[in-house]
């Protein structure tokens, strides 16, 4: 099993590197080591170009996306766990989880009482947003956008779907939030900005390559299709901006792997395991946080391993801390609160859900959030203009 490289190859180095090349503070990871700050200072503009759920041996299989596999710079790690709740706040905290402390899609807050779905900034069982409920996020959250942490001016490019949503407006910063409906959009935009030359630091992302791989399969003809758009896009942007002193980074947040039907387990059919909860899973169907009853521990422990030792491996939540898994350095308040009492960790192709009452089951076919290389590893794709 293979952890996040926290000490100068994973994207919360990249954002080091970042982060001291444009002039910011000192930051507490090390720079990256394919991409040190020395090598951006030189540039009057840099775009970070985030595409979800590109996973570097994805993209390495498909040759034929000739514009990015000839850019590659080479491969890093995501964080823990590999999913864009975690390492897209990363991006836009230039933290990484140890320090944000936001866990996977749904995280349970013990300021709230509430287990969240925190990228739409709702609870689980729906209802209304942290917003409109009179919760301010960003005081919630307790963190800075990567955009405050660097002098000049900075754009982000958001897709207009999510554009409002507060956790897109609680990371804005100092930003100039630059809203686009389609790629073809978003193509322009960049191109427009990067000529004008008024940003020193722009910041895009783009989510429709993993929402086909949820729906489809990240192996799809869709999904395929999407990624040469996507290389087009990148080749169109590098003809259109040359000489304009930038230089252009695209990477990933993580990759994902497909699932199988006979694959995708349900709490349902563990009764025990349901009892032994003192709440709904936390996190991800690849990586499930549980808060257990304390007089249920030992039996929920021999449980899982004598029913499904070969699905998944379980890990008290607290020694993944110690050894590393979320980052380096001291933790997030609430980091302990947010990762429960075990960590059913699946093995290869394996998902696990926990359906609420209220929810109607679904099956994604493109998951991620597990630690196999597919997930864990994204590109580094690099080009100067």
């Amino acid at each position: 099993m293979r952890l996040p490289d926290y000490y100068g190859g994973s994207i919360v180095n990249l954002m080091a590197s970042i982060q001291q090349g444009l002039g910011g503070q000192p930051h507490p990871y090390v720079q990256h080591r394919l991409l040190p700050s020395a090598e951006i200072t030189p540039y009057r503009q840099v775009l970070l170009w985030v595409i979800d759920g590109l996973g570097l041996n994805y993209l390495q299989a498909h040759a034929e996306a000739v514009n990015l596999n000839a850019n590659l710079l080479g491969g890093m790690t995501s964080v823990y766990p590999p999913t864009t709740a975690s390492a897209i706040t990363t991006f836009l905290t230039g933290e990484a989880p140890q320090q944000h402390g936001l866990t996977g899609w749904h995280v349970y807050f013990r300021e709230l009482g509430a287990v969240l779905a925190i990228l739409p900034g709702k609870p689980r069982y729906g209802g209304v947003s942290l917003g409109q409920a009179g919760v301010d996020l960003q005081q919630l959250l307790g963190t800075t956008p990567f955009t405050d942490r660097i002098p000049g001016s900075t754009a982000l490019f958001v897709p207009s779907i999510i554009a409002g949503s507060d956790f897109n407006r609680c990371h804005l910063g100092k930003s100039r939030m630059v809203i686009h409906k389609d790629l073809s959009e978003l193509q322009g935009y960049i191109v427009r900005l990067l000529q004008e030359g008024e940003h020193q630091y722009l910041f895009a992302y783009w989510p429709e390559l993993d929402t086909i791989g949820h729906r489809e399969g990240i192996w799809s003809e869709s999904a395929t299709g999407h990624l040469l758009e996507l290389d087009r896009c990148f080749g169109e942007i590098l003809r259109q901006c040359r000489d304009t002193e930038t230089l252009i980074i695209v990477c990933a947040d993580h990759g994902q792997i497909d699932s199988q039907p006979e694959n995708r387990l349900t709490l349902d059919d563990h009764p025990l395991m349901i009892d032994a909860l003192s709440i709904p899973l936390c996190g991800e169907p690849r990586s499930a946080y549980c808060y257990l009853r304390p007089d249920m521990t030992t039996r929920f422990d021999q449980y899982v391993i004598d029913n499904l030792s070969n699905e998944m491996n379980s890990y008290p939540s607290r020694e993944l801390i110690e050894q590393g898994w979320f980052g380096l350095g001291e933790p997030h308040p609430q980091l302990n609160n947010r990762i429960g009492d075990r960590v059913l960790l699946m093995n290869e192709g394996y998902t696990l859900n926990d359906w609420l009452a209220q929810e109607k089951p679904y099956q994604l076919i493109g998951v991620h959030g597990g630690l196999s290389e597919d997930e864990l590893l994204v590109p580094l794709v690099t080009a100067k203009c």
